[in-house]
This record gives structure tokens, C-alpha cells and sequence, in this order.
């Protein structure tokens, strides 16, 4: 079982930065974002692979959002800009050991899962 512990989240005013965190208590081979604000479902935000080797963002962060890591298996961050009224949700972290023939994109994709960390954007 691998734990995972994001940080980060908080109220930014809108057009304001963000960086989010997630460590995992054990190695992983990538790291995704997903978010889920109410009454809609969980979307996808980015992913990344451990090594940086790979990466995916939805349309509706690409541009504005950087993900990275430290280089171990460990530790991967997303830093979001120009926050709008569409991006207050509940962010998820994501991970899994290994690529597999499902989307990064995709939940299928993913062992295991962080508690959430709340964003919220005031305008």
C-alpha cells in the first residue's frame, strides 16, 4: 500500500499562482491530478512519470500548469497559474507503480489515491 499525502491547496485570488504537492510513502513510476469540484465528476488535471520522461495535461490547464518532480519516485508537484472560477475543487493525488495501456488521463490508470486537498479561488 502505497500513502499519499498532498499540500498545497488553500484560496488564491483568481488570476493568482498555485503549487501543489504530493509525496508518496513509496516508490512510484507516475503521478497524476485529478480534481472533483460538487456535483460533478472526477476529471483529470496532468500526470507525470517519475523521471519527467512523460507527461499529460487536460485542455483545461495546459499552458497555465507545470508539473514536476525531484527526480526520485517519491515526489511530483504541479504549479498552476492564473487561477480561474473554474478551477476550485478537491484535488486528488494519484499514483501507480507502472505505466499501463490505459491513459495517464484516465482514473483506470491509478493504484492508489491521497485524501484530497481543497482549492478555492475567490474573484
Amino acid at each position: 500500500q502505497v500513502q499519499l499525502v498532498e499540500s498545497g491547496g488553500g484560496l488564491v485570488q483568481a488570476g493568482d499562482s498555485l503549487r501543489l504537492s504530493c509525496k508518496a510513502s513509496r516508490p512510484t513510476y507516475v503521478m497524476g491530478w485529478f480534481r472533483q469540484a460538487p456535483g460533478t465528476e472526477r476529471e483529470f488535471v496532468a500526470a507525470i512519470t517519475y523521471n519527467g520522461a512523460s507527461s499529460s495535461y487536460a485542455d483545461s490547464v495546459r499552458g497555465r500548469s507545470t508539473l514536476s518532480t525531484d527526480g526520485t519516485e517519491y515526489t511530483m508537484a504541479l504549479e498552476m497559474n492564473n487561477l480561474t472560477p473554474q478551477d476550485p475543487a478537491v484535488y486528488y493525488c494519484a499514483a501507480a507503480r507502472t505505466l499501463t495501456s490505459a491513459p495517464m488521463a484516465s482514473g483506470s490508470h491509478y493504484e492508489w489515491w491521497g485524501q484530497g486537498t481543497q482549492v478555492t479561488v475567490s474573484s
